[in-house]
């Protein structure tokens, strides 16, 4: 059940070797706009790049996941995923323009996760040139309709519709190098509308203000009484409304998040929010809605269960300092489906570039970590093993 962890500085050279097929795959996937429900573009050329490698089985699932499997010798054991979620936030467009430096690659969506996919899809030419085996199916698997809107439904369509175990699952992200999240806590993002010009046989002129009513909901929510213990959040995270300095706004929006480490409490908040939404519309005499977005339930792997304990390994055999905080991913859809997971970042952000950029050097210690955690779920870190 041992990984071999002073092979992991000498692995490192050898991920080198195919420096220029990992950049050409960051870059070739990046260049494909990829905004969550348009993934279509990036899921074939996905699926082309695993072909020109000749992975051992290339295909979808019936939610168009692009999927290659590379062959295990034991066909006893279930397979190990490792999965990268190929939407991006930016806005479609025909094409984007990537940049690659001596020491960087900058475009848009590099960060998140054009790194993330091109390295996933580099895999099966990295296993081959450094003669690794398993005994278990790998299955690398593009996700689609993950972030934001998209609320993970590739990949709950994926583990809901797989035939069989799963005997363990690697997240990869494009950053931040040295990221180890074992643990999702529950969530509820959500958004609420104002039109304050949409009641009918109202004057337009004799409307509520959509910001003032908007100002109200804010300081209603500031009020609510939030528990020290089970830990819990509320984010406002955006607001826009209004279209002129001149006119009272008719329009307004919310974007909030409800984070705890309890189920039931974020059930409770979304709920007390809600009613205070519903009081609002009432009382101004205005279209007021709240919409939930996504939603996660908390899980985790405990600190000490023996996969996030190798994970911690080869992440310090590699000079890399672990790092664990909760992963609003498809790490949670694993976790939910008593799959062991964990979450890796691939490189750093570059932070003082003017533009999306992300470090060349450090992907191969993040590909060696991929490939050392990948081992050991291999070599049975997760068999028998309860998450928590």
């Amino acid at each position: 059940m041992k990984v071999n962890l002073e092979s992991m500085p000498r692995m490192v050279s050898g991920i080198k070797k195919v420096r220029d097929t990992i950049i050409t795959n960051i870059v070739l996937i990046g260049e494909k706009s990829a905004p969550t429900f348009k993934e279509k573009g990036r899921a074939v050329l996905f699926q082309e790049r695993l072909a020109e490698f000749q992975i051992d089985e290339c295909t979808t699932d019936s939610y168009q996941n692009p999927i290659g499997i590379i062959r295990g010798s034991d066909r006893n054991k279930p397979p190990i995923f490792v999965v990268a979620h190929l939407d991006t936030h930016e806005p479609y467009q025909e094409f984007f323009d990537f940049t690659v430096r001596k020491n960087t690659i900058s475009g848009p969506g590099v960060a998140d996760n054009s790194t993330g996919v091109g390295v996933l899809i580099s895999l099966p030419v990295i296993l081959k040139q450094l003669k690794l085996k398993f005994r278990s199916d790998i299955v690398l698997a593009g996700v689609i309709q993950s972030i934001g809107k998209g609320n993970l439904r590739g990949v709950r369509h994926l583990i809901k519709t797989w035939n069989g175990p799963i005997r363990g699952a690697i997240c990869v992200e494009g950053v931040e190098l040295g990221r180890l999240n074992h643990y999702s806590e529950g969530m509820v993002r959500a958004e609420i509308d104002c039109l304050s010009s949409s009641i009918p046989g109202r004057d337009k002129r004799n409307n509520s203000n959509a910001i003032l009513i908007m100002n109200e909901l804010i300081n209603k929510i500031l009020e609510m009484r939030l528990p020290q213990r089970p830990y819990s959040k509320i984010v406002l995270g955006k607001i826009n409304g209004g279209y002129h300095h001149g006119r009272d706004a008719f329009d307004a929006s919310l974007g909030l998040e409800i984070k705890s480490d309890a189920d039931d409490l974020v059930k409770e908040l979304i709920n007390e929010i809600e009613d205070i939404t519903e009081n609002l519309k009432r009382l101004y005499e205005v279209d007021l809605k709240l919409k939930v977005i996504s939603n996660l339930n908390a899980t985790r792997l405990k600190f000490n269960h023996p996969l996030v304990k190798y994970a911690n390994s080869v992440m310090k055999t590699l000079n890399l300092e672990p790092k664990s905080e909760s992963s609003e991913s498809e790490l949670s859809i694993f976790l939910s489906n008593s799959i062991p997971a964990v979450t890796l970042g691939v490189t750093r952000l570059k932070t003082l570039n003017p533009e999306p950029c992300v470090e060349i050097d450090p992907i191969f210690k993040g590909i060696a970590q991929i490939i050392g955690v990948l081992q050991a779920i291999d070599n049975g870190v997760c068999d028998g093993r309860k998450l928590a």
